[in-house]
C-alpha cells in the first residue's frame, strides 16, 4: 500500500522569515499577556524582547556556523555567515543565547529573574511551534526516510527528493504544542520561582531527544554513534533543568512558604 503523503511546495525563503516573526511575536505577546498575574509588568517583558531575539539569533547563528563550516562555510565569501534569510540557526545555540541575553537584561534591571522566566517560559515553547513550521517551509531540519501514511515528500530540487521522510519538524510542533499547555497550566499552579522555567527545560530536553531519533539531516561527521549533537546538548540542559528544579525547590522548604513575587 502506498503511503499518502504530504507534497510540499516550492521552498519560500519569505515564508520562513514569517515564521521567525511569528515565533517572536506570539511568545512576547501571550508573555506580556501572563507577566500582570505574578506582579510582572508587561512593559519588563516588552522591553526585554529585543535582547531575547538578538540573543537567539546570535546564539542560533554562531552554533550552527561553527557545526557546519567546513560543509557550508569554508571557501564561501564571509558575508555567507550573515545570511539568516538561507537557514542555518539552530534552536538550542538560540535557547542559550537568549537565556544568556535575558539574565544580563534583568539583572541590569533588578528585576526577579526566576519569576519571569516562568512567564517567558510557555511562551518559549508556543514560539518554537512556529519556528519549527518555518523550518518545514524552508526544506531543514528533515526526517529519515519512511514509508508511513503521514510521510512527507520536499519538491524537486531538495536533497531528499523523491524519497518520503518522517515529519520532524510537525513532530517537534505538535510535542511544543502540547508542552505550551502544560506549562500555561503549571504557571497557574506552580509552588516555587523558577518551576515553571526548569520544568520548560526538563521536558524540552526529553522531546527533542525523542524527535532526534528520527532526524536524517545530519552526516555521519556530526554523529556519535546513535547520538545527534543536540542529544548531547540535551543532556546538558536536562541537567540544567534538574539543577534549577532541585535549588529553588529546596529554598521553599526551607523558607516554609512561597517564594515573595
Amino acid at each position: 500500500m502506498q503511503p499518502i503523503a504530504f507534497r510540499l511546495g516550492s521552498l519560500s525563503v519569505h515564508w520562513y522569515g514569517v515564521m521567525m516573526a511569528l515565533a517572536f511575536f506570539s511568545g512576547l505577546w501571550t508573555a506580556a499577556r501572563r507577566a500582570p498575574r505574578q506582579g510582572v509588568r508587561p512593559e519588563l517583558v516588552m522591553d526585554l524582547g529585543p535582547w531575547l531575539i538578538v540573543g537567539a539569533i546570535l546564539g542560533a547563528r554562531t552554533v550552527y556556523v561553527t557545526t557546519y563550516w567546513q560543509e557550508s562555510f569554508a571557501g564561501q565569501p564571509i558575508w555567507e555567515i550573515f545570511m539568516i534569510q538561507h537557514g542555518g540557526l539552530v534552536y538550542y545555540g538560540g535557547l542559550i543565547g537568549a537565556v544568556a541575553a535575558g539574565l544580563a537584561f534583568l539583572r541590569l534591571k533588578k528585576a526577579p529573574v526566576w519569576n519571569v522566566a516562568d512567564v517567558l517560559a510557555p511562551s518559549i515553547a508556543l514560539g518554537y511551534v512556529f519556528g519549527r513550521i518555518g523550518c518545514l517551509l524552508n526544506g531543514c531540519c528533515y526526517g529519515q526516510i519512511c514509508s508511513l501514511p503521514w510521510a512527507i515528500h520536499f519538491p524537486e530540487g531538495h536533497e531528499t527528493h523523491p524519497n518520503g521522510l518522517h515529519p520532524t519538524q510537525i513532530y517537534d510542533s505538535l510535542l511544543s504544542l502540547v508542552l505550551y499547555l502544560f506549562l500555561a497550566w503549571l504557571y497557574r499552579c506552580r509552588k516555587f520561582d523558577g518551576q515553571v522555567f526548569a520544568s520548560y527545560l526538563l521536558s524540552y530536553a526529553l522531546t527533542r531527544s525523542f524527535v532526534e531519533l528520527f532526524r536524517g539531516d545530519y552526516g555521519d561527521t556530526h554523529r556519535h554513534g546513535r547520538l545527534t549533537p543536540a542529544h548531547l546538548v540535551s543532556i546538558g540542559i536536562f541537567m540544567a533543568g534538574a539543577v534549577l528544579f532541585a535549588v529553588q525547590s529546596k529554598r521553599l522548604r526551607h523558607s516554609g512558604s512561597p517564594q515573595s513575587r
